[in-house]
């Protein structure tokens, strides 16, 4: 018998249920199911069903399907947030939602039905034959194959099911439904005035959660299947799964599923499950006649039901993400446990605000013949009328508590501005054609300047490193040849460059900064030397240039760095000696977009994965490094800075950079955000575009920058007149991806940086542009998908 509460325990309860109301209802479900998006899908058709899963652990979330007793990679490889099944084929939103493309599941060729390189889709239902689908910039749905809604106004989630669609409208929460069939009108009609917070549509039913928390079932019962079990607020997720007689939910408390309706064949529903009975699913997925769930434990696939023709309940598939893996910060409910190991490094899983709360004790035990009814509705007024007043004193609490927050941030704000940095601007050089070189920066100025600069800087100091190695001078020098001119291979304002080998064998890189008569520069020296330790100490990426130690003695300042045996993008674009030979591994359109999407992945690492953020402030062409592999990794962390929080977060201080490369907003207002880089990352892509310098001398003319070069171009469509004919036109493969590029690169180079797309969104666009190249996997049809119909 549950014990009675007392006053303030039911009120902390109270208060907690309200503030779970207010979750749910702000809440978007991921919802699964017949007809609605996931990262799980099934497809059901004359032959054996075939079920797909969005793979996890990976770089690239790809899609992988099981059918006909066989494991399928389905291509192209590249990242997908969601799925969606219907009768004889499958579709899937790529990341970012510009693009979508379905398969037929029997030949799993991709054809591509959307693309856009500005509006995307944010949500995708697919149902027996019909695809809808909900764009970013309006919210209005349209379908495929199918008619879209007239005057159905801004809907918040879609779902598809047999021959109909149904929404939930913005605003009043209300259930809208359209399609050929008298079923769309009549569940439209019979959830009425009902306010719901998720919608899930079967082969002839819907069923939702609503806002109050209780699950309804509306449309055809000749299976038992609107026979809901249990009608206690919040006891079911919004993961509800229907098929053709059948619906089934995952209960929160336990994360267990129960299934109810199936007509004859409901037992075997119930037979199958048995088997998974006692396990916590993340998803569930049905087609008309068996459900397959995602487990918690390994989130692998298990599937049941008198339709599933496998030969066990496990589906030999790999793990499967449990949500789209985001760039994004995630909400209040936080971050998936794992989510950065399941999103292969790049991105985050966002928990589902659906916790768990002691809802049954707030409600008396009733006697087991009533145990399916609601409460009454004296009671429900009693409870509602409760959650008000503590919903009251709440609100009152949170205000002050805020209120407070704002007061005391504004104080620690006003106390660190009074210790920002303050860099001094100097004068422009010119850009050296040298490999590893770090010159052409505006660099600070005073020691001041650099005491201040030192206090920003994260992490630990050169004195306190976590993971780079600490060398003795005599080392270094025996590693060069006491710094002979043979192994030389650049130099930059901070000092020059040499090959070496280490005594384990190991080749590295070392940068020695200026000695002897120039120690005017040893401020600077010193500034860029502590960021550069401290900065590269902590941070660990594939496409980052690793810190392998340091060498402080006296005046001497030198970084070990791994050796990048192909020098610098910078060399490879504009040095004479590639430029006049025609055989440099850059004249590809594929391999330059490549090089581009490793750069981009490591400044996403700086600004998204980076605890704090860190602004790098001098991405260029001749900081973009090319190892053996000729995989691209970002250098020169000398000017870095901790940056803000958010991508949107700015900081005051005096503008540094590379002249061509300087974000024009950051040299005007000395405003430093993190869109600072995306301005050089711009810069960057342009130069791989068309092969010129990020300044250089326009024949007739004087000097010129890539961006004034190339913008109008871009923007009267002319991208042809501005290609690096060393590469070539790109032929009918590559043109899109090259177009997608300039795209992006143009966007990148806006004068105002709230207009510059995020890091994110950028590797997304080059994830895209190379999945364009491989013909055997990647060539989509731009034909509209065809369905054949049954």
């Amino acid at each position: 018998m549950t014990a009675p509460l007392s006053s303030s325990s039911a009120a902390r309860t109270a208060a907690a249920f309200a503030i779970l109301v207010i979750i749910m209802s702000a809440a978007s479900p991921l919802a699964t199911s017949l007809g609605v998006s996931s990262t799980v899908a099934v497809s059901h058709g004359p032959a054996s069903p075939t079920v797909c899963g969005i793979t996890a652990g990976q770089p690239t979330q790809s899609i992988q399907c099981y059918a006909d007793g066989k494991t399928i990679s389905v291509q192209p490889n590249v990242s997908f947030s969601s799925v969606s099944g219907g009768r004889g084929f499958f579709c899937g939103l790529c990341s970012g939602g510009l693009i979508l493309l379905c398969w037929d599941t029997t030949t799993f060729q991709p054809k591509r039905i959307y693309y856009n390189h500005t509006h995307s889709l944010t949500d995708l239902t697919v149902g027996d034959s019909q695809i809808c689908a909900i764009p970013a910039y309006s919210g209005v749905p349209f379908c495929w194959r199918f008619p879209s809604p007239v005057a159905a106004g801004k809907l918040r989630t879609i779902t598809a099911g047999g021959g109909f669609s149904c929404g939930i409208l913005y605003g009043s929460s209300r259930v809208v439904c359209w399609g050929g069939t008298e079923v769309a009108d009549d569940i439209q009609a019979q959830f009425g005035n009902l306010t719901m917070s998720s919608l899930v549509a079967g082969e002839s039913h819907a069923c939702g959660v609503t806002r109050t928390g209780i699950v309804v079932c509306k449309g055809a019962s000749d299976g038992g299947q609107l026979d809901v079990p249990i009608h206690l607020p919040f006891e079911f997720s919004s993961n509800l799964a229907l098929g053709a007689n059948h619906s089934c939910g995952i209960l929160r408390k336990n994360g267990s599923v129960i299934c109810w309706g199936g007509g004859s064949k409901s037992l075997e529903f119930d037979s199958q499950f048995v088997v998974t009975q006692s396990s916590s699913f993340e998803a569930i997925v049905s087609g008309l006649d068996f459900v397959c769930g995602l487990t918690t434990k390994n989130l692998s696939l298990v599937c049941w039901g008198p339709g599933w023709f496998g030969s066990g309940n496990v589906v030999p598939l790999g793990m499967v993400i449990p949500g789209p893996c985001v760039q994004t910060s995630c909400s209040i409910c936080g971050v998936y446990p794992n989510s950065d190991g399941l999103c292969g490094g790049y991105g985050s899983i966002c928990k589902s605000c659906e916790v768990e709360l002691p809802i049954p004790a707030l409600i008396p035990p009733m006697p087991s013949q009533e145990a399916t009814r609601a409460p009454s509705s004296r009671a429900r007024k009693k409870l509602f009328w409760a959650f008000g007043v503590v919903g009251s004193i709440g609100a009152f609490a949170g205000i002050c508590t805020i209120s407070y927050c704002l007061w005391s941030g504004f104080l620690r704000e006003r106390i660190h501005k009074s210790v920002q940095p303050s860099i001094a601007r100097v004068g422009m050089d010119t850009v050296p054609e040298i490999d590893y070189n770090d010159s052409n920066t505006f660099l600070p100025g005073s020691s001041s300047d650099s005491r201040k600069l030192r206090r920003q800087r994260s992490g630990t100091s050169s004195k306190h490193t976590e993971r780079a190695e600490k060398f003795y001078l005599s080392e270094l020098a025996a590693a060069t040849n006491n710094f002979s001119m043979e192994n030389k291979i650049g130099w930059g304002s901070f000092g020059t460059v040499y090959k070496a080998t280490l005594v384990n064998g190991r080749e590295v890189a070392i940068k020695r900064g200026y000695t002897g008569s120039k120690t005017t520069k040893f401020q600077e020296k010193e500034s860029a030397f502590d960021s550069e330790v401290a900065l590269l100490s902590r941070v660990h990426h594939k496409h980052l240039v690793e810190l392998v130690g340091y060498c402080e003695e006296e005046d001497e300042r030198l970084l070990v760095y791994e050796y990048m045996s192909n020098g610098s993008l910078h060399s490879h674009l504009h040095s004479k000696a590639n430029i006049e030979k025609d055989s440099s591994i850059l004249n590809s359109w594929q391999k330059r977009i490549k090089i581009a999407l490793d750069a981009a992945r490591g400044i996403e690492y700086l600004h998204n994965y980076a605890v704090p953020p860190i602004i790098h402030r001098d991405i260029k062409s001749s900081n973009i490094l090319l190892d053996s592999n000729w995989t691209a990794k970002v250098s020169d962390f000398g000017l870095s800075l901790i940056g803000p929080e958010s991508d949107q977060g700015s900081m005051s201080t005096k503008a540094v950079g590379t002249v061509g490369y300087i974000d024009p907003e950051y040299y005007v207002l000395d405003i430093l955000t993190a869109k600072s880089d995306i301005y050089g990352l711009g810069v960057v892509l342009l130069e791989l575009l068309t092969g010129k310098r990020a300044v250089f001398k326009e024949e007739g003319k004087g000097p010129i920058d890539v961006v004034e070069y190339a913008r109008p171009r871009l923007s009267a469509g002319e991208l042809r007149s501005i290609l690096d004919m060393r590469v070539g036109l790109p032929d009918m493969n590559e043109a899109e991806a090259v177009e997608l590029v300039a795209y992006t690169a143009l966007r990148c180079v806006n004068l105002e940086g709230k207009e510059r797309p995020s890091v994110a969104d950028i590797v997304a666009n080059l994830e895209r542009a190379m999945a364009l190249f491989d013909d055997s996997h990647c060539s989509i049809s731009s034909t509209t998908f065809s369905i054949a119909s049954e």
